[in-house]
């Protein structure tokens, strides 16, 4: 990857991002922090409005930047302030999705060995306010270089898309904007979905998003007995 801090290069020139996004696109960033080591976490991308932001396609392409938006005092928002700016990247591994999300990952490498490719950006911030009690920032997202390291025939589980949910209502637990019985009953339903329809690796990305997030201490004795469990499957 380039040291962005030399030379001062035109966004005219910037290469594209080397996948389509479309609405928002889950992803997983790495910022580097004063311990000098990378944190790993999870980073929704937002697309253009009106247009894909791909690489190959037919349809006018968008001038507007892919954004983010950071919500409270995160190590992202932190590195994005201190270094300017992190690796973005596209994996598939529900593991990697639920680790970013819910623990603290950090690495001595910016790209994961578990990506599919990657985008090395420059965040800027370009608005900011509060809601619910808590700070956002929004960033315009940049790309300074990117990489594609695998490709991968794409292939649909019900259990994956659940444990990606699942990541999202039990990161909302905390924050008082959100219902919490709502968000419990979500979290069974999808822990349900991820019985039913995933594999290994979703079953144990749901236990790690358990003893991550204590959420089943939160339901009744009653209720808890009848939510489908993962433990053997980080066996």
């Amino acid at each position: 990857m380039t040291d962005s801090g030399e030379a001062d290069v035109s966004a005219e020139s910037l290469p594209e991002w080397p996948v389509a996004l479309r609405g928002v696109t889950e992803s997983v960033v790495t910022t580097l922090g004063p311990n000098d080591r990378w944190n790993v976490a999870a980073l929704g991308l937002h697309a253009p409005d009106g247009a894909d932001a791909t690489v190959e396609s037919d349809e006018p392409r968008s001038a507007a930047p892919v954004t983010a938006t950071t919500w409270g005092n995160t190590r992202t928002r932190r590195n994005f302030h201190r270094e300017g700016g992190g690796v973005v990247q596209f994996v598939s591994d529900p593991r990697t999705f639920v680790e970013s999300a819910v623990t603290i990952r950090e690495e001595a490498e910016p790209v994961l060995p578990e990506a599919h490719a990657w985008v090395e950006i420059e965040a800027e911030q370009v608005a900011s306010g509060e809601s619910e009690g808590t700070r956002w920032e929004r960033w315009e997202l940049h790309p300074v270089e990117t990489a594609v390291t695998e490709q991968t025939v794409p292939t649909i589980n019900r259990g994956f898309g659940a444990v990606i949910e699942a990541t999202v209502a039990a990161s909302r637990l905390e924050v008082p904007a959100y219902d919490t019985d709502v968000l419990l009953a979500r979290l069974r339903h999808l822990a349900d979905v991820v019985d039913r329809c995933g594999g290994h690796p979703e079953r144990a990305a749901f236990a790690t998003l358990d003893e991550a997030t204590g959420w089943r201490d939160r339901l009744s004795a009653d209720v808890a007995d009848d939510v489908p469990q993962f433990d053997e499957a980080r066996r």
